[in-house]
C-alpha cells in the first residue's frame, strides 16, 4: 500500500478538490483507495458526503466514526488509538471522516515531538497515530493507495500526518504566494524527515509498534490554472509559471542545477489543470466528481465537452501519479 499526500502551507489552490477528483479517478482505474482526512476544516469530508450525514458523523458529544475518534483515547488518556471507521463512498473509495474537533489534539502531538527525544513510548504512540490509523484502514478496506489531505500550515497535526506518507505531491497556483509556499516547505520537509530519522534511532528496544519511515518524498506538482480575467493577462500568469520550476527544484528537491525554464518542460511537474470551475456548482449538488456530471445534473450543451475533457485530464494524471510511485495501473 502506497501513501501520498497532497501538501502546500498556501491555502485556496485546489488542493482539496484535487484529492477528492483524484480518489474518484483512481477508484476508475481499479485502485482500492482510503482518503484520509486529517484536515481539522474537513472540507474533504464534506466534499464526499451530504448534510445529513456530516450531523450523523459530528453529533453533540462524542464522535467515534470521525478520526477524533480514533485519536480520542489518547486524549482522554485511556489508551492507545481506536480502530478506525472507514465511510464507504464506493465499492473501491472508502473515507477517514475528517473532524473540526481535531484541532484538540495539535497540543498533544507538539508535547510529544520532543518527548519522542527521551525514548518516551507513549510519545512515539502519539507521533505515529495516523500512520497506525491510516494502515489499519488499507488493511480494513484492502486498500493499494491511501491519499492525505491536510490543512495549509505547517503545524503538529500535519507533521504527524506527513509522516504517515510516503510521497508528497504539491498542488500550486501561479502567484507569488505559492512561490513562498515552496521556500517554506521545502526545508520544512527535510527538517521534519530529519527530525523523524533522529527520533527512530531512539525507539525503546522493547516497543512493538508499527512506526512510519516518514520518507516523504516529493513526486512532483501540479499547477492548478486560474479562470483567465481581463485584469489578470496571460503575461503575469506566465510569469509566475515559469519560476516554479527553479523554485520547486531549489526549495523542494534541495538542488541548484538543471532546472527547466518552462513547466512544460519541467519533469517535476505533473500536470498543469485546466480550470473547470463553471462545472463544480453542479459537482457540489450532484455529490460526485466533475468528470461524472451528466446532463440531468445540469451540465447542458458546452458543458458536457468540458466533462469529457476533465476525466481525460484527471486521468492522464492519476495515470501520471501511479507511474511516478512505482504503482502498476489495475486496470
Amino acid at each position: 500500500m502506497k501513501t501520498v499526500a497532497f501538501f502546500n502551507n498556501k491555502g485556496g489552490v485546489g488542493k482539496t478538490s484535487l484529492v477528492y477528483h483524484l480518489a474518484w479517478m483512481f477508484s476508475e482505474l481499479g485502485e482500492s483507495v482510503v482518503a484520509a482526512d486529517l484536515d481539522p476544516q474537513a472540507n474533504l469530508t464534506s466534499m464526499f458526503l451530504d448534510e445529513e450525514r456530516l450531523e450523523d458523523l459530528w453529533p453533540a458529544g462524542d464522535h467515534p466514526h470521525t478520526v477524533f475518534g480514533c485519536v480520542s483515547p489518547i486524549l482522554k488518556g485511556t489508551g492507545d488509538i481506536a480502530e478506525p471507521y472507514i465511510e464507504a463512498v464506493r465499492s473501491r473509495i472508502g473515507v477517514i471522516p475528517g473532524d473540526l474537533a481535531l484541532s484538540r489534539f495539535e497540543d498533544e502531538l507538539s508535547s510529544a515531538w520532543p518527548d519522542c527525544l527521551d525514548k518516551k513510548e507513549a510519545a512515539f504512540r502519539i507521533s505515529s497515530s495516523f500512520h497506525r490509523i491510516i494502515q489499519q484502514a488499507a488493511v480494513m478496506r484492502n486498500a493499494s493507495l491511501a491519499l492525505i489531505d491536510v490543512g495549509p500550515n505547517l503545524g503538529a497535526i500535519n507533521r504527524t500526518a506527513l509522516l504517515a506518507a510516503d510521497y508528497v505531491v504539491v498542488p500550486l497556483a501561479a502567484d507569488l504566494f505559492s512561490l513562498q509556499g515552496l521556500r517554506n516547505l521545502g526545508p520544512t520537509l527535510e527538517d521534519w524527515r530529519g527530525g523523524w530519522t533522529d527520533r527512530i534511532e531512539r525507539k525503546p528496544p522493547e516497543m512493538d509498534v508499527n512506526l512510519p519511515a516518514g520518507s516523504m518524498t516529493p513526486v512532483g506538482y501540479i499547477v492548478m490554472q486560474d479562470a483567465t480575467r481581463l485584469d489578470r493577462p496571460v503575461k503575469a500568469y506566465k510569469r509566475w509559471t515559469d519560476r516554479i520550476p527553479t523554485e520547486y527544484r531549489k526549495s523542494v528537491l534541495r538542488k541548484s542545477q538543471g532546472t527547466s525554464k518552462l513547466i512544460s518542460d519541467d519533469p517535476n511537474c505533473l500536470a498543469s489543470l485546466k480550470n473547470y470551475r463553471s462545472l463544480m456548482p453542479y459537482a457540489q449538488d450532484a455529490l460526485k466528481p466533475m468528470f461524472f456530471l451528466k446532463p440531468a445534473d445540469g451540465a447542458l450543451g458546452g458543458h458536457m465537452a468540458a466533462v469529457q475533457s476533465c476525466y481525460n485530464d484527471f486521468q492522464q494524471l492519476a495515470k501520471e501519479i501511479l507511474r511516478r510511485i512505482d504503482q502498476p495501473v489495475a486496470t
